[in-house]
């Protein structure tokens, strides 16, 4: 009987020492840019959205990101994070459009009781000229923040002055691809440029 048990797994060890080697010869997905990427999965982040732009306009994901995008969740009352990130995206779409590349900004508001349509405009334009302010419905941002993985959370105090917490991520974003990485607050503006610029270079070889 033992006889019988240990030839049973000797086939079992066989079978299983097969299925592992066939599951490492077997092909497999590649990611053409995952040399790019800090080690976000792009299926953990991004989304539709339908939110407002300075015009009052309803404007979905499809309509602003035409282009490789910088997208960002802030608010226009933000004292220093929000104003630094922003110029920080700016600065990095400057570098790039030296190098014929052209990268869109959009800034998305976490605070709509106070960011109407034309601050959250001014704010974005005031920023950089490709700079795009939208803002929303409270269900609308909730649900772009959401898509995004953004957290935010208005503070209780003055119903006027209040502060929003909230994270500080830039997205990256590309047109058909959707996200592709983030960038931590006040990451450099060249190692933003230098992402952007290695995700551009794989799609380009990809295609």
């Amino acid at each position: 009987m033992s006889k019988v048990f240990a030839g049973m797994a000797a086939v079992v060890t066989v079978a299983a020492l097969g299925a592992m080697a066939g599951y490492a010869f077997w092909p497999r997905p590649t990611d053409a840019f995952a040399q790019c990427r800090a080690g976000q999965s792009a299926a953990d982040i991004g989304g539709p959205f339908t939110l407002v732009d300075k015009d009052g306009k309803t404007v979905t994901d499809a309509d602003v990101i035409t282009a490789p995008t910088l997208v960002y969740f802030g608010y226009t009352f933000c004292p220093d994070v929000c104003p630094l990130d922003m110029s920080l995206n700016a600065e990095a779409a400057d570098i790039l459009e030296e190098e014929g590349q052209l990268v869109n900004l959009v800034f998305i508001s976490v605070d709509p009781g106070r960011d109407t349509p034309k601050v959250v405009g001014d704010f974005a334009s005031n920023i950089h000229p490709r700079a795009v302010g939208l803002t929303g419905s409270d269900e609308q941002v909730a649900a772009a923040a959401k898509a995004y993985r953004a957290y935010f959370k208005k503070q209780d105090g003055d119903p006027e002055f209040y502060l929003v917490d909230h994270s500080a991520f830039t997205y990256l974003v590309l047109p058909g691809l959707g996200f592709m990485d983030f960038f931590k607050h006040d990451t450099p503006a060249e190692q933003r440029a230098q992402g952007v610029r290695c995700f551009l270079e794989a799609a380009a070889q990809s295609n």
